[in-house]
């Protein structure tokens, strides 16, 4: 799976979420919270399900290093690799 599908499926997830997101609004390398009013249990919700979605484990100390989309596909790629 390359960066491109990594970044399909952290919108898609995060649309789930909060279906009114604009992807094209979105800046990949500002914090992604900042754009986009999700609350910690939203934030958390959203989290879990990529982790599920992926089957990747994402440890709560690893929460805090996910602040951009940027950020997350490159998390989610080094975790798949690991897992695979």
């Amino acid at each position: 799976m390359d960066d491109t599908e990594l970044r399909s499926i952290v919108i898609a997830t995060l649309k789930e979420i909060a279906p009114e997101i604009e992807e094209a609004g979105l800046r990949p390398e500002r914090p992604l919270r900042q754009q986009v009013d999700l609350d910690s249990m939203d934030w958390l919700n959203f989290l879990v399900g990529l982790a599920g979605r992926l089957a990747v484990e994402i440890p709560e100390a690893d929460y805090r290093k996910l602040a951009t989309v940027n950020d997350l596909v490159a998390y989610l790629r080094d975790a798949r690799r690991r897992a695979g």
